[in-house]
């Protein structure tokens, strides 16, 4: 109820200003509205399709990417797979076999005489191997280090320009503890942290595989590491594109690289973002560091490596916040000069209005000799014309109206001469009675002066206002009258509050009541007819209640009667006879076009008991009547 309240102030506010400013509100939210909701659709629209762009194009760039990645990786495969192809190489290994399991049987004294002849094989082996590694180092380009390790765990290998591991060691235990079960199928691992023989920090990833004989058995064990930066040219072109940053991840959350390398080597799988990159590939929406981002991510089907690209919203939108700002101060600077030209078209409009309302008030101050100039044929020059022909004719009808009013009070001097009969009417009456009278007639003397009231009361005009005890007197006199017809047949008892008794009501709305009680509800069965007038006051009303012990009404009667009352219902010949109700009926509207629909009568009635009219009239009326 508030809101609809405040709604409604605001719309009578509106209905309340001037013309002018009506104007210009329209105008303002014709011009405001679609300009705004045109910059609006078309920033939105914009915005949308460059977010739908970017996902698509990034997605492809990922996609792109991962396949050279995923080549590189392959060419790492293949490069583990030279030592299953070289002879030399795997001889080597077979005699740093032979070699080092000879030295674990023989026995220290017998070792020390050998060493020249062990130590010049094994150099033998050493260079055999690492010749070949070195090769090997040449055929693509990041295989910064290829190591190759016997069966014992002795490792060859040749320093390239990235250096070696410090841990081969520690590494070499890690790879050979996880290709065990392996039957010689290359294995990739994901991004390690390594300390170089530069005493360099290193990160690299690695693919190992078994080096097997021409019987399938294993002979040694070859790894070959490729820097992160084989992938970090690929990344940052991407980086480049969307101006965001990029990560990889294998299938268990190991970061294989990260743009800002703040992440490399670790294990983020719990990562709020790397969760909600649940498949293959997608996109969403993530709020990190404060900043909104947008998540692109597409996953190798090769190696199950994910690649994630985040990009800050406000990066995305760039172009599409200047397009916003362009159109945002392009529709203020229209706006402007709209409204601008439509005050002074909406003032232009409604000046002549303005003029024609000052015309209007000298008209209503009374001066009738007034003209509006009519320059245009447009709707104000045509409502001028109206209102000029409309003061004309407003001076004839004063004119007219002055003239019937003289002849009006003409009819009303040929009225009173006209009131001479009624005069006579009367004057006879009482010469009938003084003759009664002088021959000793009561009866008929009295019945005449009765008569004579009632007629004197009944003649006069219907809308007179009389008091109360006016209506209570004639009522008397009618039954009195009664009475010499029906001797002693009927009682009445007025049971009204003195202080009512100056109460004014119209003339004749209690007698009619009366009659329609004696006419239609006396009861044969009856000696005498008791009939009793009662007031009550209330807060805002004066209710009279005039009863009867007459036959009463059944209930359909009784609905007939009050459906005829409320004007639901035409009354039928039938039904007059039986139930009457013209004499209440002509009471009922005289109230209600007197007083209003508020007032007028009420019925109710028992079979064999009698009726009570109800009386309703408005206390106000009445003055000091309380």
């Amino acid at each position: 109820m508030g809101a609809r309240k405040r709604l409604w102030r605001l719309w009578a506010a509106i209905g309340s200003m001037r013309m002018e400013r009506k104007l210009f509100l329209v105008f303002l939210l014709l011009i405001t509205l679609p300009l705004s909701f045109i910059g609006y659709l078309s920033y939105s629209n914009y915005s949308r399709s460059i977010e739908e762009k970017t996902i698509v194009y990034s997605t492809k760039m990922l996609e792109n990417m991962m396949v050279r990645v995923d080549d590189y990786i392959e060419d790492m495969v293949r490069i583990s797979s030279i030592p299953a192809y070289q002879d030399d190489i795997k001889q080597n290994l077979i005699r740093s076999n032979s070699y080092y399991a000879q030295r674990r049987q023989s026995t220290p004294g017998e070792g020390a005489s050998q060493v020249p002849e062990d130590f010049n094989l094994l150099l033998s082996i050493q260079r055999g191997i690492e010749g070949n590694i070195s090769f090997i180092n040449t055929i693509k380009r990041g295989a910064n280090s290829v190591y190759i390790f016997d069966q014992y765990g002795n490792g060859y290998y040749s320093a390239g320009a990235g250096g070696i591991r410090l841990n081969v060691k520690e590494s070499y235990d890690s790879w050979v503890e996880s290709v065990s079960a392996s039957g010689g199928e290359a294995k990739l691992f994901s991004t390690q942290k390594y300390t170089s023989n530069l005493k360099s920090v290193r990160y690299a990833f690695t693919v190992v595989r078994k080096v097997i004989d021409k019987s399938l058995k294993p002979i040694g064990l070859i790894a070959v590491d490729a820097n992160v930066s084989v992938i970090e040219d690929q990344i940052s072109e991407l980086d480049k594109v969307t101006g965001g940053k990029s990560l990889i991840i294998d299938e268990l959350g190991n970061v294989v690289y990260d743009s800002e390398r703040a992440l490399l080597a670790t294990n983020i799988k719990d990562a709020p973002e790397i969760v909600r990159a649940a498949g293959a590939k997608g996109s969403f929406y993530f709020e990190r560091d404060g900043v909104n981002r947008l998540y692109i991510y597409t996953t190798s089907p090769n190696t199950s490596w994910k690649v994630i690209t985040s990009i800050p919203v406000s990066v995305l939108t760039r172009d599409a916040d200047i397009i916003r700002n362009v159109t945002l101060i392009a529709t203020s600077v229209t706006i402007l000069v709209a409204l601008l030209i439509s005050f002074v078209f909406s003032y232009a409009l409604t000046n002549p209005l303005r003029k024609m309302m000052r015309l209007m008030k000298n008209v209503q101050e009374g001066d009738f000799n007034v003209q509006f100039q009519v320059k245009y044929r447009d709707e104000v020059g045509q409502l001028g014309n109206q209102f000029n022909r409309m003061i004309v004719r407003i001076d004839q009808l004063i004119q007219d109206i002055y003239l019937m009013e003289t002849k009006k009070k003409e009819a009303e001097l040929h009225a009173l001469q006209s009131q001479i009969n009624p005069h006579f009417m009367y004057n006879t009456l009482e010469s009938i009675r003084m003759a009664a009278e002088l021959n000793d007639d009561r009866i008929a003397a009295d019945m005449l002066a009765i008569l004579g009231k009632l007629l004197r009361y009944s003649i006069s005009d219907l809308h007179e206002e009389v008091t109360l005890e006016n209506e209570l007197e004639h009522v008397r006199n009618y039954v009195e009258m009664l009475n010499y017809r029906y001797p002693n047949r009927f009682r009445l008892e007025s049971r009204v509050a003195p202080e009512l008794h100056r109460y004014p009501v119209i003339k004749l709305v209690l007698q009619p009541i009366v009659e329609n009680a004696i006419y239609h509800g006396m009861d044969e069965s009856k000696p005498v007819m008791l009939i009793s007038i009662e007031s009550e006051v209330t807060r805002t009303s004066l209710l009279l209640r005039i009863r009867d012990n007459g036959t009463g009404m059944n209930e359909e009667a009784l609905m007939r009667l009050s459906r005829k009352l409320a004007g639901a219902e035409d009354a039928h010949a039938g039904e007059k006879r039986k139930t009457g109700g013209i004499g209440l009926k002509n009471v009922n509207e005289r109230i209600k076009l007197h007083f209003g629909n508020g007032y007028g009568l009420k019925v109710n009635s028992v079979p064999g008991q009698g009726t009570e009219v109800v009386l309703h009239l408005p206390i106000e009326a009445g003055g000091g009547a309380r």
